[in-house]
């Protein structure tokens, strides 16, 4: 089979905006006498926003002392906090190995489509001038959130390609279940003995390690 296209999750595949939600988060808890820390946060990753928002919620045992349109305030002011933050974004954040693998997509036709939760994602993009390289961005309002596989599917759509022609490359636990779900191959970055259990494929352990070439070859694709 052909690859048709490669569909990449953004936060700890593109970049590491992680840290800024983290801060952003952690901001957001402590107005509101909530503590959370870095282990706690790895539980946020690939989560949407509102989702992430009730893990803290009933991390701090208020899960039910906030009306609907308070949380929405709660996640938008986080959100306030998250874009001001990315504004030191510089085409140097993008994670080695990234730029080159999306020009070799690029030289072979092949689209590269964005799958994120976040609802910033062409704005990161375009701090890393890396926007033109990808053939659409997913928005991911109104979509069932990961593992879900919906946006994963969602971004097959626009490229016009079937999943089972597809790779989805995810750093998160939750995204490599998705992926799987939609019946993709899945290549995972970070930890094998993390993201392994979860069903990736393939892991590699930095994007360095990415090239158009290997990840034919793993997925057995022309």
């Amino acid at each position: 089979m052909k690859l048709q296209a490669v569909l990449f999750d953004l936060d700890g595949v593109i970049t590491d905006t992680a840290k800024y939600h983290f801060t952003a988060w952690k901001q957001m808890a402590e107005r509101i006498g909530i503590e959370i820390d870095s282990e706690f946060n790895e539980s946020l990753k690939g989560i949407e926003r509102m989702q992430s928002l009730e893990r803290i919620l009933i991390h701090g045992q208020q899960e039910h002392k906030y009306t609907q349109e308070e949380k929405e305030r709660l996640a938008q002011q986080k959100n306030d906090e998250y874009v001001a933050l990315l504004a030191s974004l510089t085409p140097e954040d993008t994670y080695p190995g990234i730029k080159e693998l999306l020009q070799q997509l690029r030289d072979n036709g092949i689209p590269a489509v964005i799958a994120s939760a976040s609802k910033n994602a062409p704005l990161i993009l375009d701090a890393l001038q890396l926007r033109d390289y990808f053939h659409a961005i997913v928005d991911p309002s109104g979509i069932p959130g990961k593992p879900q596989p919906d946006i994963f599917l969602k971004a097959a759509e626009q490229a016009g390609a079937d999943p089972s022609c597809c790779i989805g490359v995810e750093d998160s636990q939750a995204g490599i279940e998705a992926i799987r779900a939609a019946g993709m191959y899945a290549v995972g970055i970070g930890e094998e003995n993390i993201l392994g259990p979860f069903g990736a494929d393939i892991v590699y352990a930095s994007t360095r390690e990415l090239s158009l070439q290997k990840l034919l070859a793993a997925a057995n694709l022309e």
